[in-house]
């Protein structure tokens, strides 16, 4: 079974950096055509896509975290990354990667519902 393992977490202070990772080794080893995405939910409110990636290199950033937030894969495309640069207290959230088989159009690669893989998630608090 594919599993997705997100670290990196943890508490920054505002305008603090931090960078997530996610094991992303059980998709991008198997498959030949991907989205992977990193997703926030904050309590209270419903889960919100941040940044994708496609099997091609193409990204795609929700409007709030272009410039401050930055998706990539490592050289071996094992692990995918978040940077997440001048952080500010809503930012704070569980942070997760989602993974899907196949390149989403365009217009879903944020949205929840197309993603089928999910990780368990990793916390980041901004104060």
């Amino acid at each position: 079974q594919v599993q997705l393992v997100e670290s990196g977490g943890g508490s920054v202070e505002t305008g603090g950096s931090l960078r997530l990772s996610c094991t992303a080794s059980g998709y991008t080893h198997v498959y030949t055509k991907y989205t992977l995405a990193w997703f926030r939910q904050a309590p209270g409110h419903e889960r919100e896509g941040l940044a994708s990636v496609t099997s091609a290199g193409v990204t795609t950033y929700a409007e709030r975290v272009q410039g401050r937030f930055f998706i990539s894969l490592d050289n071996d495309k094992s692990t995918l990354f978040l940077q997440m640069n001048d952080l500010k207290p809503e930012d704070t959230a569980m942070y997760y990667c989602a993974a899907s088989v196949i390149v989403l159009q365009l217009g879903s690669r944020l949205m929840r519902r197309p993603y089928n893989h999910w990780g368990q998630g990793t916390q980041v608090t901004v104060s």
